[in-house]
């Protein structure tokens, strides 16, 4: 089996924020060391046998392996450790867990931490792809063709017809915004996220030294209201507006923050448990799947992801005890919900990206901590995570409470 023994996340940052001026490799290192010292015991630290982090901006302080650069910042871990980097967009570090997973289900690997970390302040989304570096398209002659011209294919694009595909409107994204502040506001005050996060050393706007140890981009108090007062993406020019809605829907205020960020999960199979001191582990990975989707629309694979995942594990919607869907726009969970018919009291119970941010490649291992640690809070046995992805793609992972 595959099991997750520990967790560990920082504090989501905002753009400009707290986190912004922490080196991405550092700031890895920092939840890598966390997670270590949260395993407790003697164990020799040279067991773990591969680092796979997740980025998606892979230039400047991102760049050249942030796997192995994580490995040569740790305190915990020694030369002997390698490390490796994976780009699966928004789901880079889900990707990581599925990887380390498979390893330790293999045999050919026994302890691997998955993770991943974006300090997008620093490395903004695109800033290694064209328009920003004039180094080409990375969409060749025979994708424009197939799909259509374009510098880049659009998220913000994509979401608006995932409004017109399911029937969102601007004001059921907001009411969903608002409830995940309102759902994120509620965790903090219950202290829900204190087992998860990891404080470490920030900045202030001035530049002086501060602890950084609780999500910074939580609005306690937005209301729908405040909310629908903000200008629709198509208003400022970010995209072109939909055949159905002149306006447009998406706003900043119902789509994922930009944010800075790290986290981290220890996976083994049984060999590795022993190896880390007999350990008992949190929870195991109980089904991996993975879905492509049309690339334009970008944003809708989660649903044949879970389609596929609950297939693949014998399971229905209704098994399932919490659900993790990154709202990367309001529209994915919202369309996700409706699609699958999934009850809402069991997503994103904590609140989500809307309030939470969304650090690109931290992501997926930030959520899967969270969902980990929610289930052992609320005593649930099954959880289900899925992100959408550029490209057009998704992962989906099912979990099970130990």
């Amino acid at each position: 089996m595959a099991y997750i023994v520990r967790v560990a996340r920082t504090a989501a940052g905002k753009r400009n924020g707290r986190l912004s001026q922490s080196h991405p490799a550092a700031l890895g290192a920092k939840v890598v060391d966390a997670l270590m010292d949260r395993v407790g015991g003697s164990f020799d630290p040279a067991v773990v046998d591969d680092v796979i982090f997740g980025v998606v901006s892979q230039i400047g302080p991102q760049s050249c392996n942030v796997g192995r650069s994580v490995v040569l910042n740790s305190t915990h871990l020694p030369l002997s450790v390698p490390g490796t980097t994976v780009d699966r967009q928004c789901g880079s570090s889900q990707q990581a867990l599925h990887f380390a997973a498979q390893a330790v289900l293999s045999g050919t690997q026994d302890v691997v931490i998955a993770g991943g970390v974006e300090v997008m302040s620093q490395v903004p989304i695109m800033s290694n792809t064209v328009p920003k570096s004039g180094m080409g398209d990375p969409n060749s002659h025979v994708v424009q063709v197939k799909f259509g011209p374009a510098p880049f294919y659009s998220q913000f694009a994509g979401a608006e017809q995932m409004c017109d595909m399911y029937g969102i409107s601007r004001l059921e994204m907001d009411t969903f915004a608002a409830q995940s502040h309102a759902r994120a506001a509620a965790a903090v005050a219950d202290g829900r996220f204190d087992a998860e996060i990891v404080g470490v050393d920030g900045h202030d706007k001035s530049g002086g030294a501060v602890w950084h140890g609780a999500d910074e981009g939580i609005r306690k108090g937005t209301t729908v209201e405040k909310l629908g007062t903000l200008e629709t993406l198509v208003h400022l020019g970010v995209c072109p507006p939909p055949p159905s809605c002149e306006e447009g829907r998406i706003t900043a205020g119902n789509a994922s923050q930009v944010s800075d960020g790290a986290a981290a999960l220890l996976v083994a199979n049984e060999a590795g448990l022993r190896k880390l001191g007999d350990v008992t582990p949190l929870a195991r990975v109980h089904t991996l799947a993975l879905a492509g989707a049309d690339p334009v629309l970008m944003l809708s694979a989660p649903i044949p992801a879970t389609e596929k995942v609950l297939a693949k594990a014998g399971l229905t919607m209704s098994d399932i005890d919490l659900y993790e869907v990154n709202e990367a726009f309001a529209c994915v969970p919202l369309s996700w919900m409706k699609a699958l018919h999934a009850d809402p009291t069991k997503l994103n119970v904590n609140g989500g990206a809307c309030a939470l941010g969304h650090p690109l490649g931290a992501t997926g291992a930030k959520l899967m901590s969270t969902l980990v640690m929610e289930l052992h809070r609320t005593g649930g046995k099954y959880g289900l995570q899925a992100i959408c992805e550029g490209g057009g793609t998704a992962n989906a992972t099912i979990v099970e409470r130990l």
